[in-house]
C-alpha cells in the first residue's frame, strides 16, 4: 500500500488543510490568553507563553521516563496538553506519541494525527515524517486542549496572588515567576520562598546580613555569584541557582529543600531531616501550604544526592523488613 502524504506536505488542495490546522494552533493558543493577560505586552506574554511551555514538556519528560521523578505516564500526558496547550510542537508532538502508543492514555488514532500534524505545521521535522504513515487531518482533538486542566488551575492562582500584591511587589513577583522555570524551579515554589523570606523586598535586611528578595547570606551570595545581592534580578538568580542545588541535593523532597534554603543543607543533613528549629519548622510548614506538593521535579546532574537520603533509605527498608 502506498504512503499517504502528509497533508501540510500535499500541494495540490494544501491551503485549505494548512488553513484548518493553522486555525486549531490559533484557537488553542487565543483561549489562554485574556485581555488582562495581554495588557502586560504582547511579546513578553507571548515569550512568558513559551517559555512556561519548554518547561512544562521537560518537566512530562521525567514523569514519562521516571527521570529524577517517579514514573506516572497518566500525570506526563497531562503535563504534556498543559504544554501543547501553550503552543509548544514538543509538547504536541510527545502527547501525538502517547496517544498514537496508548502511553498513560488510550490509544486514539485520531487525536493522535491531529496533534501530529499540529506540531508539524509549527516546524517539528519528527512528526512531519510520522504523518506520512496516518490518514489525513480530522481536526479531531482532546478535550484538555479546549478546557484547563488541575495543572493549568494550579498555576493560574500564581498569576492571581501577582495582581493581589502591592503595586511596588508585583514587579518583583513576576520576574520572580518568569526566570524560575529557567533554572528548573516551579514558580509557585519560587514565590513561596521569596514571601516567605522578605515578602519580595529587594531592600530586606535582617539580623544575621540576609540581603534582598531571595535573602541570601553573605556566604551564599559568594557561592553563587552573586555581586550585588540588592539588585533584585541578580537576587533572585542567585536564589534560583540554590533552589535548584537544593531540589537536586534532597532529591525534590520540598520540605528538605524549604529546610535547607532556611537552616542550610548541613543541618538537613545532620538532623536527617527538618531540623527541630522552631522556625524552620514554622517555615517549612508555611512553604508546602503554599506550594501544595510534597514532591518537584529535580535535574540530578546538578549535584549527587545528599548521602543522607540512602541513609533514611535504607533504615525504612529495615524497618519494613522487620
Amino acid at each position: 500500500m502506498a504512503r499517504r502524504q502528509s497533508p501540510i506536505r500535499r500541494r495540490s488542495g494544501a491551503l485549505p488543510c494548512r488553513l484548518r490546522i493553522a486555525g486549531a494552533v490559533a484557537a488553542v493558543a487565543l483561549s489562554l490568553m485574556p485581555p488582562s493577560v495581554w495588557s502586560a505586552g504582547r511579546d513578553r506574554v507571548a515569550q512568558a507563553f513559551a517559555e512556561q511551555a519548554r518547561y512544562l514538556a521537560q518537566e512530562a519528560l521525567g514523569y514519562e521516563h521516571g527521570e529524577g521523578v517517579p514514573r506516572d505516564q497518566p500525570y506526563a500526558a497531562r503535563l504534556y496538553c498543559e504544554s501543547a496547550r501553550l503552543g509548544d510542537s514538543e509538547g504536541m508532538y510527545a502527547l501525538g506519541w502517547m496517544y498514537a502508543n496508548g502511553r498513560g492514555v488510550e490509544r486514539n488514532d485520531a487525536y493522535a494525527n491531529t496533534l501530529f500534524a499540529m506540531s508539524a505545521f509549527l516546524g517539528n521535522e519528527h512528526a512531519a515524517r510520522i504523518q506520512r504513515y496516518l490518514g489525513d487531518y480530522t481536526g479531531a482533538v482532546p478535550a484538555c486542549l479546549h478546557t484547563p486542566s488541575e495543572i493549568l488551575q494550579q498555576r493560574w492562582p500564581v498569576e492571581g496572588l501577582i495582581a493581589r500584591l502591592p503595586p511596588e511587589r508585583q514587579a518583583v513577583a513576576r520576574l520572580l515567576a518568569e526566570l524560575a522555570p529557567k533554572y528548573g524551579v516551579q514558580p509557585a515554589l519560587a514565590l513561596a520562598i521569596g514571601l516567605t523570606e522578605s515578602a519580595l523586598n529587594p531592600n530586606a535586611l535582617s539580623p544575621k546580613n540576609a540581603m534582598g528578595v531571595m535573602q541570601l547570606i553573605p556566604e551564599t551570595a559568594e557561592r553563587f555569584n552573586v555581586k550585588r545581592p540588592y539588585d533584585p534580578e541578580q537576587n533572585i538568580r542567585g536564589g534560583l541557582t540554590y533552589l535548584r542545588w537544593l531540589l537536586a541535593y534532597f532529591e525534590g523532597e520540598v520540605a528538605l529543600v524549604a529546610a535547607g534554603y532556611n537552616a542550610g543543607e548541613g543541618a538537613v543533613d545532620r538532623f536527617r531531616g527538618v531540623p527541630p528549629y522552631r522556625e524552620t519548622r514554622a517555615y517549612v510548614e508555611r512553604i508546602l501550604r503554599h506550594v501544595g506538593q510534597d514532591r518537584h521535579p529535580y535535574d540530578r546532574s546538578v549535584v549527587a544526592p545528599s548521602p543522607m537520603l540512602r541513609t533514611l533509605r535504607l533504615a525504612s527498608q529495615e524497618d519494613h523488613e522487620t
